[in-house]
């Protein structure tokens, strides 16, 4: 029987990243991507109803949006074994920065349908 190499920590991964880092990327792409379509529907509405506080929610939501693809490919990557820090969870940050995001997004879609009528 042969013994393992001294570097046997580098010869095999801790763990088998298997599609995880694939699953949350594309997960982050597509929250991004629904920020997007509702910054872009309050952005609309805040310009045909001259609603500047709809206008500003809108570029705020396309700034979380650019964000949440930043973040998610850099996670996917983390998770994926591209890089050599493998994190366990998500920050909490990030995740309740993720929550208000999406807590705005739904507000100002709901907000640009009612000025709208």
């Amino acid at each position: 029987m042969t013994t393992p190499p001294a570097d046997a920590a580098d010869a095999f991964p801790a763990r088998d990243p298997g599609l995880q880092g694939e699953r949350t990327a594309l997960s982050w792409s597509r929250t991004a991507l629904v920020i997007v379509v509702n910054a872009l529907l309050s952005l609309r509405s805040g310009f045909v109803s001259d609603q500047p506080a709809l206008i500003v929610v809108g570029v705020i939501l396309i700034g979380a949006a650019i964000a949440a693809v930043i973040y998610g490919n850099h996670r996917g990557r983390a998770l994926s074994g591209h890089t050599r820090h493998l994190p366990t969870a998500a920050p909490a940050l990030a995740l309740a920065l993720a929550a208000a995001t999406t807590l705005l997004a739904c507000a100002a879609g709901i907000a640009s349908v009612l000025v709208a009528h």
